[in-house]
């Protein structure tokens, strides 16, 4: 691991999560560019490539977000992040994107696993949360299958487009982990992203 606690670079047995970083921008177009890869994001699919360069510098202290690359550190395949940090209630949300080429590979599972470890290790968080539309099946069968609770729907919570939608809250907390952590490496990978 490297740079500062907080934002090191994270690895897995086929990835790499590093800092996003300016250069990543024709990369996370692919997936920001996608109206389908987009079609549960809290913001419309980027018009064109400067639009996407343009949101890179959102990541901020206060919302970090990691580019999810092969091993090898030469493609780029998705990014995480996690925001609505409060360190004084040691709870974050995370959010999640790959390239829709990448889907069904098990490659999202992998990454949120590490990052999760990261999170609760190094972040000393309690409590990890994931807003997720329910139409998106993909992500609420990663999330579950990471162990996730539903806790309820929240009604109208996102405004997208001029359009409002619902999502469900799902949580995760630091003394679940371990056991969901452990079976989320036994299971066959999700059809998730």
């Amino acid at each position: 691991m490297g740079t500062e606690r907080g934002r090191q670079t994270l690895k897995t047995k086929r990835l790499q999560l590093r800092p996003l970083a300016a250069r990543d921008a024709a990369g996370l177009h692919e997936a920001y560019g996608d109206p389908e890869a987009m079609k549960f994001w809290d913001m419309l699919a980027s018009r064109d490539l400067a639009q996407t360069r343009a949101r890179i510098p959102r990541n901020t202290p206060r919302h970090p977000a990691w580019a999810i690359l092969s091993k090898d550190g030469k493609r780029f395949l998705g990014m995480v992040n996690y925001h609505h940090r409060e360190a004084w209630n040691r709870r974050l949300e995370v959010g999640y994107i790959l390239s829709r080429r990448h889907w069904g590979k098990g490659l999202m599972l992998e990454a949120l696993r590490a990052f999760l470890d990261h999170c609760f290790a190094d972040l000393d968080t309690h409590r990890i949360e994931a807003i997720i539309e329910p139409a998106n099946g993909r992500s609420i069968r990663l999330a579950e299958g990471l162990g996730f609770r539903a806790e309820g729907l929240m009604r109208d919570r996102l405004c997208v487009g001029g359009r409002f939608r619902s999502v469900i809250m799902y949580g995760l907390l630091a003394e679940d982990w371990p056991a969901h952590r452990e079976k989320s490496q036994r299971a066959p990978k999700p059809p998730g992203r």
